[in-house]
Protein backbone atom coordinates (compact mmCIF):
# COMPACT_ATOMS: atom_id res chain seq x y z
CA UNK A 1 0.00 0.00 0.00
CA UNK A 2 1.24 3.57 -0.78
CA UNK A 3 0.67 6.33 1.05
CA UNK A 4 -0.64 9.81 -0.57
CA UNK A 5 -0.40 12.98 0.65
CA UNK A 6 -3.39 15.23 -1.24
CA UNK A 7 -2.72 18.56 -0.92
CA UNK A 8 -6.29 20.28 -1.75
CA UNK A 9 -5.81 23.45 0.19
CA UNK A 10 -5.81 26.17 -2.24
CA UNK A 11 -8.90 24.36 -4.35
CA UNK A 12 -11.54 27.17 -3.88
CA UNK A 13 -12.78 27.45 -7.12
CA UNK A 14 -13.32 26.75 -10.75
CA UNK A 15 -11.61 23.08 -11.34
CA UNK A 16 -9.83 23.14 -7.84
CA UNK A 17 -12.94 21.94 -5.80
CA UNK A 18 -14.26 20.03 -9.28
CA UNK A 19 -10.91 18.01 -9.10
CA UNK A 20 -11.00 17.11 -5.63
CA UNK A 21 -15.12 16.01 -5.62
CA UNK A 22 -14.30 13.68 -8.17
CA UNK A 23 -10.49 12.25 -7.29
CA UNK A 24 -11.12 12.28 -2.93
CA UNK A 25 -13.89 8.78 -3.97
CA UNK A 26 -11.77 7.30 -6.63
CA UNK A 27 -8.88 7.58 -4.45
CA UNK A 28 -10.66 6.30 -1.84
CA UNK A 29 -12.15 2.95 -3.70
CA UNK A 30 -8.84 1.60 -4.26
CA UNK A 31 -7.75 -0.62 -1.49
CA UNK A 32 -3.91 -0.53 -2.51
CA UNK A 33 -4.06 3.36 -1.68
CA UNK A 34 -4.15 5.63 1.60
CA UNK A 35 -4.94 9.33 1.11
CA UNK A 36 -4.59 12.20 3.92
CA UNK A 37 -6.47 15.26 1.95
CA UNK A 38 -5.94 18.67 3.32
CA UNK A 39 -8.69 20.86 2.41
CA UNK A 40 -10.85 23.53 3.40
CA UNK A 41 -13.28 23.23 5.78
CA UNK A 42 -16.03 24.27 3.47
CA UNK A 43 -14.90 21.14 0.33
CA UNK A 44 -14.80 19.22 3.94
CA UNK A 45 -18.46 19.12 3.99
CA UNK A 46 -19.60 18.11 0.95
CA UNK A 47 -17.60 14.72 2.14
CA UNK A 48 -18.71 11.97 4.71
CA UNK A 49 -16.09 9.99 5.96
CA UNK A 50 -14.52 7.43 3.14
CA UNK A 51 -12.24 4.27 3.55
CA UNK A 52 -9.22 4.70 3.26
CA UNK A 53 -8.99 8.58 3.28
CA UNK A 54 -8.09 10.72 6.03
CA UNK A 55 -9.01 14.49 6.01
CA UNK A 56 -6.95 17.19 7.61
CA UNK A 57 -8.97 20.58 7.51
CA UNK A 58 -7.34 23.95 7.04
CA UNK A 59 -9.03 27.58 7.88
CA UNK A 60 -9.13 30.00 5.22
CA UNK A 61 -5.93 31.78 4.98
CA UNK A 62 -5.18 35.61 5.26
CA UNK A 63 -2.70 38.18 4.31
CA UNK A 64 -1.56 38.28 0.78
CA UNK A 65 -0.04 35.72 -1.60
CA UNK A 66 3.40 36.02 -0.23
CA UNK A 67 2.55 35.53 3.37
CA UNK A 68 0.43 32.63 2.65
CA UNK A 69 2.88 30.96 0.59
CA UNK A 70 4.97 31.20 3.22
CA UNK A 71 2.76 29.73 5.39
CA UNK A 72 2.14 26.73 3.26
CA UNK A 73 5.78 26.10 3.07
CA UNK A 74 6.36 26.13 6.91
CA UNK A 75 3.39 24.25 8.01
CA UNK A 76 2.86 21.47 5.18
CA UNK A 77 5.95 19.65 5.15
CA UNK A 78 5.30 19.10 9.26
CA UNK A 79 2.01 17.61 8.36
CA UNK A 80 3.45 15.04 5.57
CA UNK A 81 5.77 13.82 7.64
CA UNK A 82 3.24 13.07 10.82
CA UNK A 83 0.85 11.86 8.29
CA UNK A 84 3.75 9.15 7.07
CA UNK A 85 2.84 9.47 3.00
CA UNK A 86 5.35 7.99 0.69
CA UNK A 87 4.64 10.98 -2.08
CA UNK A 88 2.91 14.54 -1.68
CA UNK A 89 0.06 15.42 -4.74
CA UNK A 90 -0.08 19.35 -4.65
CA UNK A 91 -3.34 20.26 -6.31
CA UNK A 92 -3.01 23.62 -6.43
CA UNK A 93 -0.21 25.47 -9.08
CA UNK A 94 1.96 25.68 -6.11
CA UNK A 95 4.80 23.25 -4.62
CA UNK A 96 6.12 22.26 -1.72
CA UNK A 97 9.79 23.64 -2.18
CA UNK A 98 11.26 20.97 0.27
CA UNK A 99 8.86 18.24 0.01
CA UNK A 100 9.99 15.81 2.77
CA UNK A 101 8.94 13.39 -0.02
CA UNK A 102 8.77 13.17 -3.53
CA UNK A 103 6.33 15.68 -5.24
CA UNK A 104 3.56 15.73 -8.13
CA UNK A 105 2.62 19.07 -8.82
CA UNK A 106 -0.87 19.56 -10.87
CA UNK A 107 -0.34 22.56 -12.70
CA UNK A 108 -3.94 23.72 -14.15
CA UNK A 109 -3.50 27.87 -14.35
CA UNK A 110 -2.78 29.14 -17.87
CA UNK A 111 -3.32 32.53 -16.88
CA UNK A 112 -0.04 32.31 -15.48
CA UNK A 113 1.64 31.92 -18.96
CA UNK A 114 -0.89 33.95 -20.87
CA UNK A 115 -0.40 37.19 -22.09
CA UNK A 116 -3.64 37.80 -23.58
CA UNK A 117 -4.69 37.83 -19.97
CA UNK A 118 -2.12 40.21 -18.58
CA UNK A 119 -3.22 43.02 -21.62
CA UNK A 120 -6.82 42.42 -20.77
CA UNK A 121 -6.13 43.33 -16.91
CA UNK A 122 -3.82 46.34 -18.14
CA UNK A 123 -6.59 47.60 -20.71
CA UNK A 124 -8.57 47.36 -17.65
CA UNK A 125 -6.27 48.87 -14.88
CA UNK A 126 -6.90 46.41 -12.73
CA UNK A 127 -3.23 46.53 -11.41
CA UNK A 128 -3.95 44.99 -8.25
CA UNK A 129 -4.48 41.82 -10.31
CA UNK A 130 -1.94 42.65 -12.80
CA UNK A 131 0.77 42.28 -9.80
CA UNK A 132 -1.06 38.99 -7.91
CA UNK A 133 -0.84 37.04 -11.32
CA UNK A 134 2.65 38.34 -11.75
CA UNK A 135 3.77 37.33 -8.53
CA UNK A 136 2.45 33.57 -8.79
CA UNK A 137 3.31 33.34 -11.96
CA UNK A 138 7.14 33.56 -10.68
CA UNK A 139 5.95 31.17 -7.69
CA UNK A 140 4.06 28.53 -10.28
CA UNK A 141 7.24 28.74 -12.55
CA UNK A 142 9.74 28.06 -9.97
CA UNK A 143 7.47 25.09 -8.52
CA UNK A 144 7.58 23.19 -11.76
CA UNK A 145 11.23 23.39 -11.83
CA UNK A 146 11.42 22.07 -8.71
CA UNK A 147 8.63 19.33 -8.24
CA UNK A 148 10.00 15.76 -9.28
CA UNK A 149 7.18 15.73 -11.82
CA UNK A 150 4.35 18.44 -13.22
CA UNK A 151 1.37 17.21 -14.34
CA UNK A 152 -1.00 19.14 -17.04
CA UNK A 153 -4.66 18.27 -17.64
CA UNK A 154 -4.67 18.60 -21.31
CA UNK A 155 -1.29 18.49 -24.02
CA UNK A 156 -2.04 21.98 -24.49
CA UNK A 157 -1.20 23.48 -21.29
CA UNK A 158 1.29 20.51 -21.43
CA UNK A 159 3.40 21.97 -24.27
CA UNK A 160 2.85 25.62 -22.97
CA UNK A 161 4.72 24.83 -19.44
CA UNK A 162 7.39 22.98 -21.40
CA UNK A 163 7.42 26.12 -23.58
CA UNK A 164 7.26 28.61 -20.45
CA UNK A 165 9.65 26.64 -18.60
CA UNK A 166 11.72 24.05 -20.20
CA UNK A 167 10.87 21.40 -18.23
CA UNK A 168 8.43 18.67 -19.84
CA UNK A 169 5.56 18.03 -18.28
CA UNK A 170 2.86 15.20 -18.11
CA UNK A 171 -0.36 15.11 -19.52
CA UNK A 172 -3.41 13.51 -18.23
CA UNK A 173 -6.72 14.46 -18.83
CA UNK A 174 -8.98 15.34 -16.02
CA UNK A 175 -11.90 13.15 -16.27
CA UNK A 176 -15.73 12.95 -16.23
CA UNK A 177 -17.66 10.59 -14.26
CA UNK A 178 -21.38 10.55 -15.76
CA UNK A 179 -23.23 8.30 -13.13
CA UNK A 180 -22.33 10.73 -10.68
CA UNK A 181 -22.84 14.18 -12.71
CA UNK A 182 -26.32 13.02 -13.61
CA UNK A 183 -27.01 10.93 -10.70
CA UNK A 184 -28.70 13.30 -7.98
CA UNK A 185 -32.34 13.90 -8.68
CA UNK A 186 -32.90 16.40 -6.33
CA UNK A 187 -35.43 19.24 -7.83
CA UNK A 188 -33.91 22.75 -8.70
CA UNK A 189 -35.01 25.86 -6.22
CA UNK A 190 -38.30 27.06 -7.10
CA UNK A 191 -36.97 30.45 -8.14
CA UNK A 192 -34.45 28.61 -10.36
CA UNK A 193 -37.26 26.53 -11.90
CA UNK A 194 -39.02 29.73 -12.66
CA UNK A 195 -35.76 31.55 -14.29
CA UNK A 196 -35.42 28.10 -16.56
CA UNK A 197 -39.22 27.65 -17.20
CA UNK A 198 -39.14 27.86 -21.57
CA UNK A 199 -40.72 30.02 -23.02
CA UNK A 200 -42.03 29.31 -26.87
CA UNK A 201 -40.15 29.86 -29.95
CA UNK A 202 -37.17 30.21 -27.99
CA UNK A 203 -33.08 29.82 -28.65
CA UNK A 204 -31.05 29.05 -25.17
CA UNK A 205 -27.70 29.79 -24.66
CA UNK A 206 -25.41 28.79 -22.11
CA UNK A 207 -22.49 29.72 -20.41
CA UNK A 208 -21.33 27.79 -16.84
CA UNK A 209 -18.61 30.27 -14.83
CA UNK A 210 -18.24 32.77 -11.93
CA UNK A 211 -17.83 35.53 -13.73
CA UNK A 212 -13.80 36.72 -14.28
CA UNK A 213 -12.36 38.64 -17.51
CA UNK A 214 -10.51 35.51 -18.87
CA UNK A 215 -14.02 34.06 -19.67
CA UNK A 216 -14.48 36.85 -22.38
CA UNK A 217 -18.41 37.54 -21.29
CA UNK A 218 -18.15 40.49 -23.21
CA UNK A 219 -17.38 39.29 -26.73
CA UNK A 220 -20.49 36.77 -25.48
CA UNK A 221 -22.65 39.96 -24.73
CA UNK A 222 -21.76 41.64 -27.94
CA UNK A 223 -22.83 38.92 -29.98
CA UNK A 224 -26.55 38.89 -28.63
CA UNK A 225 -27.38 41.40 -30.74
CA UNK A 226 -26.53 40.48 -33.76
CA UNK A 227 -28.66 37.45 -33.02
CA UNK A 228 -31.78 39.01 -32.09
CA UNK A 229 -31.51 40.94 -35.75
CA UNK A 230 -30.65 37.59 -37.62
CA UNK A 231 -33.11 35.11 -35.77
CA UNK A 232 -36.02 37.49 -35.77
CA UNK A 233 -38.59 34.46 -35.10
CA UNK A 234 -37.30 33.52 -31.66
CA UNK A 235 -36.15 34.96 -28.64
CA UNK A 236 -32.65 34.51 -27.65
CA UNK A 237 -31.65 34.00 -24.24
CA UNK A 238 -28.54 33.34 -22.77
CA UNK A 239 -28.37 31.63 -19.09
CA UNK A 240 -25.48 32.15 -16.54
CA UNK A 241 -24.52 30.71 -13.36
CA UNK A 242 -23.03 34.07 -12.08
CA UNK A 243 -24.16 37.39 -11.40
CA UNK A 244 -22.77 40.61 -12.38
CA UNK A 245 -22.96 42.64 -9.46
CA UNK A 246 -19.90 43.11 -7.02
CA UNK A 247 -19.09 40.97 -4.35
CA UNK A 248 -21.01 37.47 -5.76
CA UNK A 249 -18.07 35.83 -7.54
CA UNK A 250 -14.86 34.24 -6.40
CA UNK A 251 -12.12 36.94 -6.58
CA UNK A 252 -11.37 40.34 -7.20
CA UNK A 253 -12.59 40.66 -10.61
CA UNK A 254 -15.23 43.60 -11.58
CA UNK A 255 -18.50 42.78 -12.81
CA UNK A 256 -19.60 46.36 -13.11
CA UNK A 257 -18.47 47.14 -16.97
CA UNK A 258 -19.81 44.07 -18.13
CA UNK A 259 -22.89 44.68 -16.14
CA UNK A 260 -23.33 47.90 -18.01
CA UNK A 261 -22.61 46.81 -21.33
CA UNK A 262 -25.83 44.26 -21.31
CA UNK A 263 -27.22 47.48 -20.40
CA UNK A 264 -26.10 49.72 -23.12
CA UNK A 265 -26.54 46.84 -25.53
CA UNK A 266 -30.39 46.47 -24.56
CA UNK A 267 -30.18 42.71 -24.18
CA UNK A 268 -31.04 43.33 -20.55
CA UNK A 269 -33.67 40.46 -21.31
CA UNK A 270 -31.83 38.43 -23.35
CA UNK A 271 -29.48 37.72 -20.27
CA UNK A 272 -30.69 35.51 -17.29
CA UNK A 273 -28.17 35.41 -14.51
CA UNK A 274 -29.03 31.96 -12.75
CA UNK A 275 -26.13 32.73 -10.25
CA UNK A 276 -24.29 29.78 -8.66
CA UNK A 277 -25.98 26.47 -8.91
CA UNK A 278 -24.91 23.56 -6.93
CA UNK A 279 -22.50 21.18 -8.86
CA UNK A 280 -25.00 18.34 -8.33
CA UNK A 281 -27.51 19.99 -9.60
CA UNK A 282 -26.17 21.90 -12.97
CA UNK A 283 -26.91 18.97 -15.21
CA UNK A 284 -30.29 19.99 -15.34
CA UNK A 285 -29.14 24.03 -16.05
CA UNK A 286 -27.42 22.07 -18.94
CA UNK A 287 -30.72 19.64 -20.19
CA UNK A 288 -32.89 23.32 -20.38
CA UNK A 289 -30.62 24.81 -22.76
CA UNK A 290 -29.79 24.16 -26.29
CA UNK A 291 -26.64 25.41 -27.27
CA UNK A 292 -23.56 25.53 -25.30
CA UNK A 293 -21.37 28.39 -25.84
CA UNK A 294 -17.80 28.92 -24.15
CA UNK A 295 -15.82 32.42 -25.37
CA UNK A 296 -12.60 32.15 -23.27
CA UNK A 297 -9.33 33.67 -24.85
CA UNK A 298 -7.55 31.15 -22.22
CA UNK A 299 -8.04 27.96 -20.67
CA UNK A 300 -6.37 24.48 -19.59
CA UNK A 301 -9.20 22.01 -19.80
CA UNK A 302 -12.52 23.64 -19.45
CA UNK A 303 -14.86 20.74 -17.36
CA UNK A 304 -17.79 22.53 -18.40
CA UNK A 305 -17.53 21.57 -22.22
CA UNK A 306 -17.00 17.81 -21.32
CA UNK A 307 -20.69 18.50 -19.19
CA UNK A 308 -22.27 20.24 -21.90
CA UNK A 309 -21.23 17.70 -24.59
CA UNK A 310 -22.27 14.69 -22.37
CA UNK A 311 -25.62 16.52 -21.55
CA UNK A 312 -26.14 16.57 -25.27
CA UNK A 313 -25.71 20.10 -26.21
CA UNK A 314 -24.01 21.54 -29.51
CA UNK A 315 -21.02 23.32 -28.47
CA UNK A 316 -19.45 26.94 -29.90
CA UNK A 317 -16.36 27.68 -28.74
CA UNK A 318 -13.28 29.94 -28.44
CA UNK A 319 -10.78 28.18 -31.49
CA UNK A 320 -8.23 27.54 -28.73
CA UNK A 321 -5.67 24.38 -29.27
CA UNK A 322 -6.93 23.18 -25.74
CA UNK A 323 -10.93 23.43 -26.63
CA UNK A 324 -9.80 21.48 -29.93
CA UNK A 325 -8.22 18.78 -27.58
CA UNK A 326 -10.93 18.28 -25.88
CA UNK A 327 -14.10 18.84 -28.08
CA UNK A 328 -12.75 17.76 -31.38
CA UNK A 329 -14.88 17.63 -33.83
CA UNK A 330 -17.96 18.25 -31.80
CA UNK A 331 -17.96 21.63 -31.78
CA UNK A 332 -18.06 24.79 -34.28
CA UNK A 333 -15.31 27.26 -33.71
CA UNK A 334 -14.61 30.74 -33.68
CA UNK A 335 -12.12 33.72 -32.98
CA UNK A 336 -11.97 34.31 -29.57
CA UNK A 337 -12.53 38.48 -30.33
CA UNK A 338 -15.04 37.92 -33.19
CA UNK A 339 -18.53 38.57 -31.79
CA UNK A 340 -19.44 38.35 -35.82
CA UNK A 341 -18.37 34.86 -35.97
CA UNK A 342 -19.53 33.66 -32.59
CA UNK A 343 -22.73 34.69 -33.88
CA UNK A 344 -22.78 33.06 -37.19
CA UNK A 345 -21.93 29.70 -35.38
CA UNK A 346 -24.62 30.07 -33.39
CA UNK A 347 -27.66 30.95 -35.97
CA UNK A 348 -25.70 28.39 -38.27
CA UNK A 349 -26.84 25.63 -35.18
CA UNK A 350 -30.23 27.23 -34.47
CA UNK A 351 -31.10 27.34 -38.03
CA UNK A 352 -29.56 23.09 -38.78
CA UNK A 353 -31.09 20.68 -36.83
CA UNK A 354 -28.92 18.11 -39.15
CA UNK A 355 -26.10 20.04 -37.74
CA UNK A 356 -26.84 20.34 -33.92
CA UNK A 357 -27.70 16.42 -34.02
CA UNK A 358 -24.41 15.56 -35.60
CA UNK A 359 -22.63 17.93 -33.09
CA UNK A 360 -24.62 16.46 -30.20
CA UNK A 361 -24.55 12.89 -31.07
CA UNK A 362 -20.31 13.33 -31.42
CA UNK A 363 -20.26 15.15 -28.15
CA UNK A 364 -21.74 12.71 -26.05
CA UNK A 365 -19.13 10.15 -27.53
CA UNK A 366 -16.57 12.51 -27.17
CA UNK A 367 -17.32 13.20 -23.12
CA UNK A 368 -16.83 9.23 -22.71
CA UNK A 369 -13.03 9.83 -23.64
CA UNK A 370 -13.03 11.75 -19.99
CA UNK A 371 -13.01 9.04 -17.56
CA UNK A 372 -12.15 10.05 -13.62
CA UNK A 373 -10.85 6.02 -12.86
CA UNK A 374 -8.30 6.52 -15.65
CA UNK A 375 -7.20 9.46 -14.88
CA UNK A 376 -6.69 8.14 -10.71
CA UNK A 377 -5.19 5.01 -12.08
CA UNK A 378 -2.47 7.53 -13.89
CA UNK A 379 -1.77 9.30 -11.40
CA UNK A 380 -1.50 6.48 -8.35
CA UNK A 381 1.14 4.72 -11.57
CA UNK A 382 3.52 8.05 -11.32
CA UNK A 383 3.47 7.99 -7.75
CA UNK A 384 4.49 4.09 -7.29
CA UNK A 385 7.17 5.51 -10.24
CA UNK A 386 8.53 8.09 -8.38
CA UNK A 387 8.69 6.02 -4.89
CA UNK A 388 10.72 3.75 -6.52
CA UNK A 389 13.04 6.26 -7.86
CA UNK A 390 13.53 7.82 -4.49
CA UNK A 391 14.52 4.18 -3.13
Amino acid sequence: MIHLFVDASAASAGSGPTYVRNVVPQLAARTEVRSTVLLSQELRREFCDLPNVTFVETERESGNVAVRFLRAQTRIPELIRRSGADVLLSAGNIALFRSPVPQILLSGNALYTSGEFLRDIRRRRHYQIWLDTKLKSHLAKWSVKVADCTVAPSKAFADEIGRWTGVRARAIHHGFDRDVFFNDATALPEELQARLARKDDELRLLFVSHYNYYRNFETLFRALPLLKKSIRNRKVTLFLTCRLEPGANPGSYRPEHAAALVRSLGIGENVVQLGAVLYQLVHQVYRSCDIYVSPSYVETFAHPLVEAMAAGLPVVASDLTVHREICGEAALYFPFNSSEILGDRIQSLAGGLELASQLSARGRQRSMDFCWSKHTDQIVALAKELILKSR
